[in-house]
This record gives structure tokens, C-alpha cells and sequence, in this order.
């Protein structure tokens, strides 16, 4: 009986109309996002409206969120979208990502259940596993779905992925929230998506002056690095399987080396994701970059001698042999949980790399330099 109440109550929350004109907007928030491209807000008298774009083709509208306030009565002849009462109480999150970001905006009290929860490093998060309030969901792939409507989800934040969508989860009746931040190209679009999710547990402020604050270290950061004329290259990542992926030109990362004032070997790249490439045809391009840029996750700090031992020929690049290459290990650091709504403190590790000079007090928070134990 609780199973049948239980979709009853969560298919409330995606009630649609199609009639009746749509109200005039009170105030429009298209104009106050900045740099986020993902994702528009129109605030109505009763009710808020968002927009989440298609990160694969820009003509299409992925999801329209209606956003109305739990404590009142759904409007009448509201346009077509899904309702989602607000602040929500109850949240599945999907993404290590997510959880830290709800966190940060003092909500983690609302996260009900999680998936793959070894990848969930915010310590909140991992108390409320120890404890038994967040309930382990499984894979995002294939969770828990009696589980999901069993803590009574109200709803479920997830990262959206190409030509694919979210299984039995789409047929519960509970919104999904389709969180496509990761696809933004500029970090501090990246980053703006926290007004969003603001919006979702009343948190407006609060994600406001979060994301102001944000943006202000960030461009000044961006400014101090300007003032450098020698821009060294650089290069990032290493190879996985057949291919080395590398960073686009439009692609967050490339911003953030422009921003700290390094040269990107790969700009000439179109795309805002990464593009495979072979290792003969990275190495020909990227031999003689000054630095390198590798994130992994292991149980230790990798070393030279690691490095050499995936794959010899690495020790082929100049960054390699004069000990220039940068490790940052996400299996010890929060770099995928705090960097994606504070970009500007990844910016300050990058500047003290490239320009030592310009910030020579600060402490590398995410990357360290690779240890040479060969």
C-alpha cells in the first residue's frame, strides 16, 4: 500500500497543462545569468520558470521546470513542464558532485539517499551513510528504485548524458532534476548552476552570494595573471585505453589555462568536450610543453616511476624529463567536489604553477608536484 500511495503522491509533482496563456513574466533571470549557457530562469507571479538546454543541440529545450511554492496552491493553466514544489525536502543525488554542492548550501539535512556512494567524499554525506539516514541507492545506472520511492524522493538530481536516459527512474513519477552543469564551458558557468539548484531548496541567497563571492576571486585572479607576457604551454591528462582525450579549446579546461596564463598546446581543437586523440599524434604536438597536468585517483601519490610504468613512452615528453609534470590525486583531495562551484580556488593552484612569482605564499590545494623516485 505505501508503494501505490507513494507513486501517487510523486506523480503530483509532474502534473502539466498545456492551456490558458502563459503569465507575463514578473522579472526575467535570463538577463542575470551571466555565464552559464545551460540553463534560463523567468520568475512569475506564482510560480518560477526554468529552462534546461539541450548541451547537445542548442534548438531543443532538454526539460522545463515549473517551480512552485509547496506552501501554496498549484496555479491554474500553468504552461507545459514539470512541477516541482519548493524548497525541497527530501533529495536523491546521483553525483559525488551534487551532494557536495547541496552541502555547501547548508541543505545536506535534505539528502534522503545516494548512488554509488564510494565516490561520496563530503563528510556530511558520509556521516549520514554511516548512520543510516542516506540510504545507499546502488549504481545510477540500475539503482534502487523501491528504495528511492520508499525514503519518499521528492526528487532526484542527475547529470544528463548523450542518447541516454535514466531507466525504470523516469516511470516513478518523481522529477528529475537534469543537473548539466558539467557541460558548461567556462568555469564560472560551471559554477553559476548553484543559483539553480539555490532556487530548488530555497537557498537563493545564499547560492547568490556564494557564486557572487566566486566570481569576484575569480576575475581578479584572471586579472593578476594577465599581467604576464611569458605564457608557458602545457598539456593535460595521459592515455586511456587507445586513446588520449584531450581538452578542447571551449572546454572548461582550456579556460582555465587561459585564465592562469599558459599557452594550451591543443587549442586549435573545436568542442567544448574532449577529443580523442593517438598517442603518437599528442606526443608529436606536446613533446616540448613546459608543464603537464594529470588527475587520478590512487590509493598513493603517484611518482615518476608510476608514470613511466603505465607507459615508457611518456618519458619522452620535456615535461617529463625535467620534472615538470603535476599530479593532482582526487583520491585524496576534493578536487571534483569543491572546484565546480569554486572555480577560483583551482585558478590559484594553476597561476602558482605557471607564475610562481605572482602568488608566492599560496599552499597547492589540489595539484602537487610529481615525485621523482626514479
Amino acid at each position: 500500500m505505501k508503494y501505490i500511495i507513494s507513486i501517487g503522491l510523486c506523480l503530483l509533482f509532474v502534473a502539466c497543462s498545456q492551456t490558458g496563456t502563459q503569465p507575463v513574466p514578473v522579472t526575467s533571470g535570463t538577463g542575470e545569468i551571466r555565464y552559464a549557457t545551460g540553463y534560463t530562469v523567468q520568475s512569475f507571479e506564482k510560480y518560477t520558470q526554468v529552462e534546461i538546454h539541450d548541451p547537445w543541440d542548442s534548438t531543443r529545450i532538454l526539460q522545463r521546470y515549473l517551480l512552485v511554492d509547496r506552501q501554496q496552491a498549484i496555479p491554474a493553466n500553468l504552461p507545459k513542464g514539470t512541477i516541482v514544489p519548493v524548497p525541497i525536502q527530501n533529495i536523491v543525488v546521483y553525483t559525488s558532485v551534487h551532494a557536495s554542492i547541496i552541502d555547501q548550501l547548508g541543505e545536506a539535512d535534505k539528502i534522503v539517499g545516494v548512488c554509488e556512494p564510494q565516490y561520496m567524499d563530503t563528510p556530511s554525506v558520509r556521516e549520514g551513510l554511516r548512520s543510516g539516514r542516506i540510504a545507499d541507492l546502488g549504481e545510477s545506472m540500475a539503482p534502487n528504485i523501491e528504495k528511492i520511492i520508499d525514503i519518499e524522493a521528492e526528487i532526484i538530481i542527475a547529470s544528463p548524458f548523450q542518447n541516454a536516459g535514466y531507466g525504470a527512474a523516469e516511470k516513478i513519477g518523481i522529477p528529475i532534476i537534469e543537473g548539466a552543469d558539467y557541460m558548461e564551458s567556462h568555469p564560472l558557468g560551471r559554477a553559476e548552476w548553484g543559483r539553480f539548484y539555490g532556487l530548488l531548496l530555497g537557498r537563493s541567497y545564499e547560492a547568490d552570494s556564494i557564486f557572487r563571492g566566486t566570481e569576484q576571486r575569480y576575475l581578479a585572479l584572471k586579472e593578476l595573471a594577465a599581467t604576464e607576457t611569458d605564457r608557458p604551454t602545457v598539456i593535460s591528462e595521459k592515455k586511456y585505453g587507445s586513446f588520449w582525450y584531450i581538452p578542447a579549446v571551449d572546454s572548461y579546461t582550456a579556460h582555465f589555462f587561459e585564465d592562469a596564463g599558459a599557452d594550451y598546446i591543443f587549442k586549435d581543437i573545436p568542442g567544448a568536450g574532449s577529443h580523442p586523440l593517438s598517442f603518437e599524434t599528442v606526443l608529436d604536438e606536446g613533446i616540448h610543453a613546459d608543464f603537464w597536468l594529470i588527475k587520478y585517483n590512487m590509493a598513493e601519490d603517484m611518482t615518476y616511476k608510476d608514470l613511466r610504468g603505465e607507459y615508457n613512452p611518456y618519458e619522452n615528453f620535456d615535461a617529463y624529463r625535467k620534472r615538470n609534470v603535476y599530479g593532482c590525486n582526487t583520491g585524496k583531495v576534493p578536487y571534483y567536489e569543491e572546484f565546480p562551484i569554486h572555480p577560483d580556488l583551482l585558478l590559484k593552484d594553476l597561476i602558482r604553477i605557471f607564475h610562481p612569482q605572482l602568488l608566492p605564499d599560496h599552499e597547492l590545494r589540489y595539484y602537487k608536484p610529481m615525485q621523482d623516485n626514479s
